[in-house]
């Protein structure tokens, strides 16, 4: 089974006063990138929720989006009291002497440096162990939408590899006739230009054979059946980091096809060739995105 590096989780849970909204996205990557928005209440937390990501999203461009809506009466803030009415009677004075209007002061204190603080507050270990319940089920639900994707991936893949088998057996039904091909050829041309009782039968044999085992094509058949069918085996392999490893078997595939049609020396198998490639190059664009 695969498993498609795109997903998507969104999962929203109140823990206490607060109300957590965690998003998770998953694109395509070569490795594991992670953007991470959190808040500042769960800033103590970041390790441990990088970590968590990384050891069950294994590859792909993720985003991770958390954020925090207060319920209740709590606040968000904390005021430096002391602070605020050191700063008021100071003001006070200096305005008592002025003749200054004062009414406003309060909200123009409030706006001065350090008065008003984000809050310090952090999770405790009880709603740390829930918050963690909350980012493994948006996990979960990633990983069960990477899944169905990897199906359609796999039925997508496994369609064209059927198509690159069925190619294969029309060159091997193609072969013996290529070979009566060329002699039937090279006879010819013998033929025309030095005359048929001109040249020894079995010298013209002798060169043949050595003529057609340099362009014999059999070996690359061979290797790309065993390439199909370790394919499938990987594809049928229990874990989800498949991938790269398909990836790999996709280029020695691109090995023998290509050689394939350097050395086959006759049309038919060329337009063959050339059908095997573009079902090779489908593979690949799907792979890309299998985790």
């Amino acid at each position: 089974m695969l498993y498609s590096m795109t997903g998507y989780g969104r999962v929203e849970k109140t823990i206490g006063d607060k109300t957590f909204l965690v998003e998770l996205k998953s694109l395509n990557g070569k490795q594991f990138e992670l953007k991470l928005m959190l808040p500042s209440l769960l800033k103590p937390n970041e390790f441990n929720i990088r970590n968590y990501l990384s050891e069950h999203l294994g590859r792909g461009t993720i985003e991770c989006v958390i954020s925090i809506k207060q319920n209740g009466s709590n606040k968000p803030v904390v005021i430096n009291t002391d602070l605020l009415k050191a700063y008021y009677t100071s003001i006070t004075e200096v305005a008592k002497e002025l003749n200054a209007e004062t009414s406003q002061l309060i909200s123009a204190i409030l706006r001065m440096p350090d008065i008003v603080a984000n809050s310090t507050e952090i999770l405790d270990e009880k709603g740390w162990n829930e918050f963690y319940l909350l980012l493994e089920t948006v996990v979960n639900q990633l990983n069960e939408h990477r899944k169905e994707e990897g199906k359609s991936i796999e039925k997508d893949l496994l369609k064209c590899l059927n198509n690159i088998e069925q190619y294969k057996e029309e060159i091997k039904k193609l072969e013996p006739l290529r070979r009566i091909k060329i002699k039937d050829g090279l006879q010819k041309v013998l033929t025309e230009h030095v005359g048929k009782e001109n040249y020894d039968p079995n010298r013209l044999e002798q060169e043949l054979i050595y003529y057609i085992e340099k362009i014999d094509i059999s070996e690359e058949q061979v290797r790309l059946t065993n390439h199909c069918n370790y394919f499938k085996t990987i594809l049928n392999e229990s874990g989800k980091s498949k991938g790269k490893k398909l990836a790999f078997i996709l280029q020695e595939f691109g090995r023998e096809i290509n050689t394939t049609g350097s050395k086959a020396n006759n049309a038919e198998i060329q337009k063959i060739v050339v059908l095997m490639k573009d079902e090779l190059e489908k593979m690949k664009e799907q792979i890309l995105n299998v985790l």
